[in-house]
């Protein structure tokens, strides 16, 4: 009968196994036991806790020992990802909070928003929609305040046109320049019976939105063509209350691009210096306001024959607010007739009878921001009578004289 002899350890001579178990001590359990007496309480509690998660993860008999780990191990994962996850939620919801309390920043697509916003104003005038003055400063408040920019006001230019060799010329030269101009911008054309093709296309090109207005006035009638044209065009604008500033942009004449960006500064009349040129007298004659800053405090002018007039202004050096056309109220005009350029009086004094129904005195006019002295528009006066120009602004066959290409 074999016999097995179970050889201790000399390192723990003294251990015995009681049914199985693990002795109560052990030489390592002594010797912690002997330095907590010298040590700090920490370390003493730390070694409790290791002891207990050990007897958890290390607990190998029996099920109730098995659900007590897994139930340990369930709510000290749940505790950690709790506060991990406090942490950065805690941020989140403060930025929120911020957020919420902050107004808007302005974003990088403002620049778009903007041309949108323009966009629909500018359809909104091209339909012909009655534009409530209280509802649109509204608009414009509240845009302000949610893109933090002030709004352009919208320019309402007045061109009268007609047949003749150098129309196609000055169309083309005015419409390009306007398609530099910011927009909202609105450019009123008026020709006198109808309204030609040739016309509508050079207004197509340019890209630049426009109303295309016929003048039905009996040429019989007529004195001052460009009066009744002008005419029309202030219906127009009476009709549909179309809000802007009104300028009449001659096409023969020839403008800086700061003359339409001061035109903005506008609030109810503005005039500024125009150079014009006489052909005939062989020399430049200067016509406008002399300003202190923006205050009107006197005329220039180099014509003996129009000294009797009250106010020296070209017509393409003024421009006014369209409110006062059909509005009289908010100005308060003192009467609600309709404003009008009149083909009664003596040529060259339309723009001072004109003016007169708009303001009283210079001190409801505005200068110009550079003080009048700047000239930033010119009326050349240029012209070409009894010379024949094709058709439709269409060669129809070759000219005469061709010289061969070698």
């Amino acid at each position: 009968m074999a016999s097995f002899r179970r050889t201790l350890s000399p390192a723990y001579p003294d251990r015995q196994y009681l049914n199985g178990s693990f002795p109560v001590s052990s030489p390592t359990h002594k010797l912690s036991s002997a330095n907590a007496k010298y040590s700090s309480p920490l370390p003493a509690l730390a070694a409790a806790f290791q002891q207990l998660v050990g007897g958890v993860f290390t607990r190998r008999h029996g099920r109730k020992g098995k659900w007590r780990r897994a139930a340990f191990r369930c709510v000290l994962c749940f505790f950690v990802g709790f506060l991990l996850g406090m942490f950065p939620f805690g941020h989140m919801a403060e930025d929120i909070r911020s957020n919420e309390m902050k107004p808007p920043l302005p974003q990088a697509n403002n620049a778009q928003q903007l041309l949108q916003e323009d966009r629909v104003l500018r359809n909104r005038v091209e339909e012909g929609f009655v534009i409530d003055p209280v509802s649109l400063s509204a608009e414009r408040e509240r845009q302000s305040v949610r893109f933090d920019f002030v709004p352009r006001k919208p320019l309402i230019l007045v061109t009268p046109t007609y047949d003749r060799a150098f129309q196609a010329y000055f169309l083309n030269r005015l419409g390009q320049v306007l398609r530099l101009v910011p927009p909202p911008v609105v450019w009123i054309v008026v020709e006198m019976k109808a309204a030609s093709m040739e016309t509508a296309e050079v207004l197509r090109k340019t890209g630049v939105m426009y109303r295309h207005l016929v003048c039905n006035k009996n040429l019989t009638d007529v004195k001052d063509r460009g009066v009744h044209q002008r005419n029309t065009a202030l219906e127009h604008i009476e009709r549909h209350r179309l809000d802007g500033i009104v300028y009449f942009a001659d096409d023969d004449n020839v403008y800086s691009l700061e003359l339409f960006d001061s035109l903005r500064d506008i609030s109810r009349f503005g005039t500024w210096p125009v150079a014009m040129l006489a052909p005939s007298k062989n020399k430049a004659i200067l016509e406008g306001p002399v300003c202190n800053a923006s205050q009107v405090i006197g005329w220039h002018t180099n014509e003996k024959s129009k000294r009797l007039r009250r106010f020296h202004v070209d017509m393409s050096g003024f421009a006014f607010n369209s409110t006062i056309l059909w509005d009289p109220k908010l100005w308060r005009r003192p009467s609600s007739n309709p404003i009008r350029q009149l083909d009664t009086v003596k040529e060259g004094f339309q723009e001072t009878t004109f003016i007169e129904q708009l303001v009283e005195d210079e001190a409801q006019m505005e200068g110009s921001p550079h003080g009048c002295s700047k000239i930033m528009n010119w009326h050349l006066h240029l012209g070409a009578h009894n010379i024949v120009y094709p058709k439709g602004w269409v060669l129809q066959k070759n000219l005469d004289a061709v010289i061969p290409v070698k």
